[in-house]
């Protein structure tokens, strides 16, 4: 469980994510337009549902979740059995754009961009007669006006969204999650792109260039007594270490002879107090043997 986390949390964008690894669907190409929430909203996201269990179901259509992906990844983290609820019909732009769009923290760039997007995601669909018009029908959508008012965006930058869109879906779906910003999204498709600037080449006398080259070697000259100065510093130091091991190694062995001396001394004073008692105690038997002595004359 924890691993599936990880990967609903560090995976950049749905499509990375294997949905059929820990569901049975897979996100519907409109649903894939939002960015997913990670970090702490996808943290809290999951605590809620732990907490409280799934609210709002998550909506399908044509086997794919078209609105709640969030939510579905989040229940699969929490542990928390999601339930399914089939879309109930109707305009499945419209529905996405009015379930999504404006509960998400976008700005007007992305919006502009997922609206934008998601009009030519259903214009490429009914090409053929081949889906239902009711689902697909966009003429809300079919003004800047009317894209704009959807967005929340200025016409302006609808309009800058509509031409990205046109000319390079992948990167308008990287402005819609928040990856490219609007303006180089752009310059980019319009070939603005600022080119790495080429060094222009700068024009000299000949003068000059004797001047440069004098002035080049007098650099190089110092550059080596510079390092010349580096290495007889290094030596330095390294004799001022061994000086100062040296040093350590003598005031260590100062001590130690401090503490021998001390030694010394105290044990002379030791050897002095035997002396003293030992003298003491010849001369109290003299005399006890001279008094013996004269007693028994």
């Amino acid at each position: 469980m924890r691993f599936l986390r990880f990967l609903a949390v560090h995976c950049r964008n749905f499509s990375d994510f294997d949905w059929q690894m820990s569901e049975k669907y897979q996100l519907h190409p409109l649903s894939t337009l939002f960015p997913r929430l990670v970090g702490a909203e996808f943290d809290a996201l999951v605590d809620d549902i732990a907490a409280n269990g799934l609210r709002d179901p998550i909506v399908l259509h044509n086997g794919m979740i078209l609105d709640g992906g969030n939510r579905a990844a989040a229940c699969e983290a929490a542990g928390v059995e999601a339930r399914y609820v089939e879309f109930a019909g109707g305009n499945i732009v419209s529905f996405v754009l009015s379930a999504n769009l404006h509960r998400r923290h976008l700005s007007p760039a992305q919006s502009a961009a997922i609206v934008s997007s998601a009009q030519d995601w259903a214009k490429a669909q009914t090409h053929g007669g081949n889906r239902r018009a009711d689902q697909m029908d966009c003429s809300p959508l079919e003004t800047i006006a009317g894209r704009a008012a959807a967005s929340g965006a200025s016409t302006k930058t609808q309009q800058r969204a509509d031409k990205v869109a046109k000319a390079d879906p992948e990167l308008a779906k990287q402005v819609a999650h928040g990856e490219v910003s609007l303006p180089a999204a752009v310059a980019k498709v319009e070939g603005r792109e600022k080119p790495t600037p080429k060094p222009k080449p700068v024009m000299v006398s000949e003068e000059r260039a004797a001047e440069l080259l004098a002035e080049n070697a007098e650099l190089r000259e110092r550059i080596a007594e510079i390092a010349r100065d580096a290495q007889e510093a290094i030596e330095d130091n390294s004799q001022m270490a061994a000086i100062f091991e040296a040093d350590d190694r003598l005031a260590a062995a100062m001590a130690e002879i401090k503490r021998l001396k001390d030694e010394v001394a105290s044990l002379k004073e030791q050897l002095a107090g035997a002396i003293g008692t030992k003298n003491e105690a010849i001369r109290t038997a003299k005399y006890y043997k001279a008094k013996c002595e004269k007693v028994a004359a």
